[in-house]
């Protein structure tokens, strides 16, 4: 069993690939302990898939991960995740934006006891208006509502210990928000300057529309980490607060029948209209909570189904079995 696995997604980086793979391996051979080199292929539609597999022919250490289609960063991550083997789990880019030479002080964090080591872009070079603005304002946002006072989230560029990942459940586009889903589970945090450069060779895959939906996931980790587990807190509160004012109303209402013989349609109609909606709506919203409840009793009680399909695997057998292996 490696001590340390590397895991890089990959999706469209034929240019990059054999020379990340170089650089790699001279670092982890100069760190001079075990290592394994996980590569998932996200549904890459140029020969970034074949380039790995020709490394992966000559080398034990590397595992291809090859999925059946282009199911996003978050999922080539967990894939590979899922596949690594190592006491320690380092992921980063396949960009070559990611400075290999980088790595021993992120192992070296490790070894000291930390569960989670995360990169920080100290020295942006992006540009300020649709890159660093934006990303600014969503880091400060979620330091501020995960608790978690780390200055970037958005980088791949982490490395975890393996008991960490594996209890973190990645989806959606959830692995931008893995050290406050980690400090949930009770993991210690810490993070390191690293280098931003820009990409030399082939084209990013990233634009503003990314960045817009990043705030929308805000809302979401927020909620997960507050009622993850409880979901009937959050919506139950809001459902007896709307049975509660509809309940008063509609009292209201009643009183004025009863007391003064009004006719309560046609003096007081819109009133009588909010009553309903407030009972109606806070009856949805309690239901809405019993059934969170229902999802995440299925949740801790059933096996979790992993974000993507793999088309195959592919590494080098030991010496006295030179033959590739493949899984379906």
């Amino acid at each position: 069993m490696p001590k340390y696995s590397i895991v890089v997604p990959f999706h469209n980086e034929e240019d990059n690939v054999t020379a990340l793979y170089d650089r790699l391996k001279g670092v982890m051979e100069q760190v001079g302990d075990s290592f394994e080199l996980v590569f998932v292929d996200d549904g890459s539609n140029d020969r970034t898939c074949r380039l790995l597999e020709e490394i992966a022919a000559v080398d034990s250490r590397v595992l291809v991960v090859k999925l059946r289609r282009n199911f996003g960063q978050t999922s080539a991550l967990a894939a590979g995740f899922d596949h690594a083997q190592g006491d320690f789990i380092l992921a980063m880019d396949g960009d070559l934006q990611h400075d290999p030479a980088e790595i021993p002080a992120f192992l070296e964090k490790l070894e000291e006891g930390y569960d989670v080591v995360s990169g920080w872009r100290k020295e942006r070079i992006d540009n300020f208006v649709m890159r660093r603005l934006p990303s600014r304002c969503a880091n400060w946002l979620m330091a501020k509502l995960s608790g978690v006072e780390i200055h970037d989230f958005g980088t791949t560029f982490k490395a975890y210990r393996r008991e960490v990942i594996h209890n973190i459940p990645l989806y959606g586009e959830m692995h931008r928000f893995i050290p406050a889903l980690a400090a949930w589970y009770g993991a210690s945090i810490c993070e390191i300057p690293i280098s931003n450069v820009h990409r030399q060779r082939g084209q990013s895959h990233y634009g503003i529309g990314r960045t817009f939906r990043v705030f929308f996931d805000l809302l979401t980790i927020r909620f997960l980490l507050k009622y993850m587990t409880r979901p009937l807190h959050f919506f139950g509160v809001l459902g007896a607060l709307g049975i509660l004012g509809g309940s008063a109303v509609s009292a209201f209402l009643l009183g004025l029948k009863v007391f003064t013989a009004q006719h309560v349609m046609d003096q007081h109609g819109p009133l009588f209209v909010v009553a309903a909606v407030l009972i109606l709506a806070g009856t949805q919203l309690l239901a809405i909570g019993l059934l969170g409840e229902l999802q995440v009793r299925h949740y801790h009680a059933s096996a979790q189904r992993a974000p993507y399909t793999i088309d195959r695997l592919v590494r080098l057998r030991a010496p006295e079995e030179p033959s590739m292996l493949q899984d379906n």
